[in-house]
């Protein structure tokens, strides 16, 4: 990254779902941005909702804010 410039982040709304629990549909919506995104930096919960089946709960989603860092142009001569 150029030395001396400012971080400009762009801010993406995610979902994501699990039978397993929270930190697994957090882990699994990350990962899966990280396939096409770069520079994933920070991600904050929004909401978190459920279904419950046959009174159990059957599954868990989370909604997520994700950060990722705007590359300078240098940095994408490099890839």
């Amino acid at each position: 990254m150029a030395q001396n410039s400012g971080q400009t982040y762009k801010l993406v709304e995610l979902v994501g779902s699990s039978q397993e629990g929270l930190q697994q549909a957090i882990e699994s919506a990350i990962a899966r941005a990280g396939q096409t995104l770069h520079v994933l930096d920070w991600f904050e919960v929004r909401e978190i909702r459920g279904a419950i089946q046959a009174g159990k709960v059957g599954w868990y989603q989370v909604k997520l804010g994700v950060g990722f860092r705007i590359m300078d142009p240098e940095d994408l001569q490099r890839d």
